[in-house]
């Protein structure tokens, strides 16, 4: 459970790197990108993510699992909201 967290959360890594990028790019080049609050949106799902995934890898088995699903439920509500809404 913990490591499908851990590539969860480095997706959402990844992803929101991806997004800052764009921003970013098109910011500069004059183009559309994501606005701010898609940026924030992301950023602030690693850093739950990340506080999440810290819980289950470091704490005993019941906290780890439900750090493990907080994780799960932060990408879906990310993608949820962001990406499929």
């Amino acid at each position: 459970m913990r490591a499908l967290s851990g590539s969860v959360t480095a997706g959402l890594v990844i992803l929101a790197a991806v997004v800052v990028a764009a921003a970013v790019i098109g910011g500069d080049r004059g183009f559309p990108g994501p606005g701010t609050a898609t940026v924030a949106w992301h950023v602030v799902a690693v850093v739950a993510a990340l506080v999440l995934q810290h819980l289950a890898d470091h704490r005993t088995r019941v906290l780890s699992v439900l750090g493990s699903l907080g994780v799960l439920a932060v990408a879906g509500a990310l993608l949820w909201t962001q990406w499929w809404n």
